[in-house]
């Protein structure tokens, strides 16, 4: 049976922050609880290593990297070996969604034929917090007889990026969270840090739209709320329940039941909007009437003043329609210049079309 003691793993972060005293066995299935109090600790340490990041970091380095990123008429690829590489794979994917070209390499593929994409007008971004990984220093050379730009981002300035590359930033490092400082936690969380502030800076700068950034995100909600017009999603020709005033109620049920929309969009012989009968009207009808519902037609119980809405119309705006005040609908008629209905859409396809 081997053990491991942890009873004298004392004060080796901060200098105050102490372990309880836990024997582990590799054969006990006992466990140990982890108190709030130490949880809160490590999360101030972090805070207070990120605050000597901030207190540290030579903002004119940053600036000048960004403004080379701002002005690179080519593609900016990041590169990066282990938890470095998964950043800088991040950072890339940052920077497309906000509108710059970025690409992430991987230094092993790139030596073995993907380094052929690159040319003489892009950048290549290295991160490592020692700057001494093998991987990125074999690729250097390679990238720089392309006629790339390199930038180095580092948590050492004494660094073989600072000769191997034309640009060296410095992301100040005190220490890992780890409290052997070996594992990459700290180091990492400065470079995203870094790393997404720059591409929000030249989101910025390149005066990225609100509408500019939803067309890099269609599949998102955001990004439908200001793509989709009501003309994307609307119901069109046999699927808009239509009927004429002079309709009996009756005879127009199955329409109401078949086409699904809980409406029936009451039009003229120009199909120019009058009003709609609704599921609603159906039941109040019925109550107040009684039998005399046979007779009555859906002129008679029809809304008509409905709201209604253009095919150009925002989706979005649709929706806020149907639930504006004094009560809300489930469906807006969809009308021409003319007032002629030419749709009709529905709070349920606004919905399932992601809204």
């Amino acid at each position: 049976m081997s053990s491991l003691s942890l009873s004298s793993f004392r004060g080796v972060v901060s200098g105050s922050f102490v372990f309880n005293s836990v024997t582990i066995d590799n054969n006990s299935e006992e466990t140990h609880t982890f108190g709030v109090e130490q949880l809160q600790h490590l999360f101030k340490e972090q805070q207070r290593f990120l605050d000597y990041f901030f207190k540290n970091l030579n903002y004119e380095q940053v600036q000048a990297f960004t403004q080379l990123c701002l002005d690179t008429k080519g593609v900016i690829f990041f590169s990066g070996v282990g938890k470095s590489g998964f950043v800088a794979q991040k950072i890339a994917q940052t920077l497309v969604s906000t509108g710059t070209k970025a690409v992430f390499l991987s230094p092993t593929d790139a030596l073995h034929g993907d380094i052929g994409i690159m040319g003489p007008k892009d950048i290549l971004v290295l991160f490592s917090k020692s700057g001494a990984t093998e991987e990125l220093n074999r690729l250097a050379p390679c990238a720089r007889a392309r006629g790339a730009y390199l930038v180095g981002v580092s948590s050492l300035k004494s660094t073989n990026f600072r000769e191997l590359c034309d640009m060296h930033v410095y992301l100040p490092l005190e220490r890992e969270l780890c409290p052997f400082d070996l594992a990459p936690v700290t180091s990492t969380a400065i470079q995203m840090l870094f790393g997404d502030t720059v591409a929000i800076a030249l989101m910025q700068a390149k005066n990225l739209t609100r509408e500019q950034y939803a067309l890099n995100h269609p599949a998102g909600r955001i990004g439908k709320r200001l793509i989709f017009r009501v003309q994307d999603v609307m119901k069109k020709g046999e699927e808009i329940p239509l009927c004429r005033e002079h309709d009996s109620i009756m005879d127009q049920l199955v329409e109401l039941s078949i086409k699904g929309c809980g409406c029936l969009i009451v039009v003229d012989s120009y199909q120019r909007l009058l009003g709609t009968f609704t599921d609603g009207d159906l039941r109040r009808t019925l109550k107040s009437d009684r039998e005399g519902i046979f007779h009555r037609t859906v002129g008679e119980a029809c809304n008509r003043l409905p709201r209604s809405i253009t095919a150009n119309a925002m989706a979005v705006e649709a929706m806020q329609k149907m639930e504006a005040a004094p009560s809300p609908v489930t469906f807006l008629p969809v009308v021409d210049f003319k007032n002629v209905v030419i749709g009709l859409v529905t709070l349920h396809g606004l919905v399932s079309a992601g809204l």
